[in-house]
């Protein structure tokens, strides 16, 4: 069996105002935390995008995560923005109803000016 590192990673793009995350693979009990880890790395003031283009698997771990992190940005005056989920990770978004809470958004991302980071 291979090492989950494998599995899973974090590209976070940091502009002034708008963070870009692009995750990659399976977000499931094992491979959250490292999500949440990038997530609670953006300021609360910020608009994160989150791309889901590149996850195949959102278990309620992961949902979880989104929902806190949701939370957290809209208490701080930031956004959190689903950009181009996975038809999987979709339906996911709607049988939990998190695309009722959470803007969902079928566009790619634009462009960040700055420093891109690896977060796992």
């Amino acid at each position: 069996m291979g090492q989950r590192d494998d599995r899973f990673h974090v590209e976070v793009s940091v502009g002034a105002r708008v963070v870009e995350v692009r995750a990659n693979g399976e977000i499931d009990v094992a491979t959250v935390g490292a999500l949440r880890s990038a997530l609670w790395a953006v300021p609360a003031r910020s608009v994160l995008r989150l791309d889901l283009s590149g996850v195949r698997v959102l278990s309620a771990a992961g949902v979880r995560a989104l929902a806190a992190a949701h939370l957290r940005l809209r208490a701080g005056g930031g956004e959190l923005v689903l950009v181009r989920p996975d038809p999987v990770v979709a339906r996911v978004l709607r049988v939990t109803g998190l695309h009722r809470v959470v803007r969902v958004i079928d566009d790619a991302p634009a462009p960040v000016a700055g420093r891109t980071l690896i977060a796992a």
